[in-house]
């Protein structure tokens, strides 16, 4: 079912008929328990057809973007993924653009998390690295190999953000002063959050590959329903948040869509009339 409530049909016809890219959050809006929904994969399939491009954009790591995802891109279906939160883009012919985290960066994350006593992990194009691990992670760990137990690792190999995961839903970092160090916490879970720099965010990775293929983000659409896909919801030409999206997110969406499960993706490129091309 598909919820109208930001704008009437027409006005959404009017704004933006057809995308020249769309931007795909990954978790909770392609995918449901890392797994892409079936009817979404096919919908991207079909839209590979089309001249639209289609672009991932996620928070997680370039090391555990889901297999299924990248057999899109190896497949052309997909175009290009934004992962770590705007901090790394790449396509099958490599990267786009990128942006590591400096020595007093990561010196003042590790820092931070060390005054908070969190365990926490720092990505590389490669691996994600733990500070140290506990019963749970070392199953994580065991089933996934570019997941390493390394507390020094961002010493000697560029990484491009940082996670945290809380002991508690009331210890989140609140009391944590990060803009006195550039730095800010951005929320994905109830437990956990990414470190990152002021000026990280999905919204610079898309102006990145908007660059890159010489698109207007104005002519662009993004689909998404956390708190780390609100500047990309301000950057591009038309927002659609899913509908279990994050609160704060659908007060920034053009419309608001159905669940995954409710084929909400569907529902908006039906009010577009995007089609597979005959």
């Amino acid at each position: 079912m598909f919820i109208v409530d930001k704008a009437a049909t027409a006005s959404m016809n009017h704004k933006l008929p057809t995308p020249k890219i769309i931007f795909f959050d990954i978790d909770d809006t392609l995918s449901r328990n890392g797994i892409i929904a079936e009817h979404n994969k096919a919908t991207l399939e079909q839209l590979s057809e089309t001249d639209i491009k289609l672009v991932i954009s996620t928070g997680r790591s370039k090391a555990i973007i889901p297999d299924d995802i990248l057999a899109l891109l190896d497949a052309d279906v997909l175009d290009a993924i934004i992962c770590m939160n705007g901090q790394y883009s790449f396509d099958k012919s490599g990267r786009i653009s990128h942006y590591p985290l400096s020595a007093e960066q990561t010196d003042n994350i590790v820092q931070l998390c060390q005054q908070s006593e969190l365990i926490h992990k720092f990505d590389s194009a490669t691996h994600i690295a733990w500070s140290s691990e506990n019963e749970r992670l070392r199953e994580y760990n065991a089933r996934t190999p570019n997941s390493i137990v390394d507390p020094v690792y961002y010493q000697s190999t560029p990484v491009y953000q940082c996670s945290v995961f809380f002991n508690n839903q009331q210890d989140k970092m609140q009391d944590v002063n990060f803009a006195q160090h550039d730095l800010k916490l951005v929320h994905w879970h109830q437990i956990g959050a990414d470190i990152l720099p002021v000026d990280a965010s999905k919204a610079r990775g898309i102006k990145d590959v908007c660059e890159y293929y010489s698109v207007d983000v104005s002519e662009c659409m993004a689909f998404g329903d956390g708190m780390n896909d609100l500047e990309m919801f301000d950057l591009v030409g038309f927002a659609v948040a899913m509908g279990d999206a994050q609160p704060a997110l659908i007060a920034r969406a053009d419309f608001v869509t159905g669940t995954i499960e409710a084929f909400g993706i569907q529902a908006v490129l039906e009010q577009l009339c995007i089609k597979q091309k005959a």
